[in-house]
């Protein structure tokens, strides 16, 4: 079993259940585990493994689409992950909103989901 991991990615995006966070948007951190069963002894090439580029962009992509739930957001992409990467096995994602707007709240929120391949 071979893990990739993303770590500490930034999106500035506009997901949330409140006008305000539809009109100014809010900072996000996402972080993705993939469990990728391995199909050579020794890998050697791109075709073997899970190209994390090719995630990252996915990524970036389903976060520009603003969606009230961030619950949504997660689950959406680790579906898009295991459709588009054969490889994979299993996905964990955890989705942090850096500045929830709640008052008198100092910290931050986060979901985490993960979907196994059926």
């Amino acid at each position: 079993m071979l893990t990739i991991q993303l770590h500490n990615l930034l999106f500035h995006s506009y997901h949330g259940l409140y006008e305000e966070e539809k009109i100014l948007g809010n900072e996000f951190e996402v972080n993705i585990t993939l469990l990728q069963h391995t199909v050579a002894e020794t890998i050697t090439n791109i075709q073997q493994c899970t190209n994390y580029a090719a995630v990252y962009a996915l990524v970036e992509q389903r976060m520009k689409q603003a969606t009230p739930l961030l619950e949504t957001v997660a689950q959406d992409i680790c579906k898009l992950i295991l459709q588009n990467f054969s490889l994979v096995d299993v996905v964990s994602i955890s989705i942090k909103k850096i500045y929830p707007p709640m008052v008198k709240m100092q910290g931050s929120v986060s979901i985490h989901f993960e979907l196994k391949r059926s």
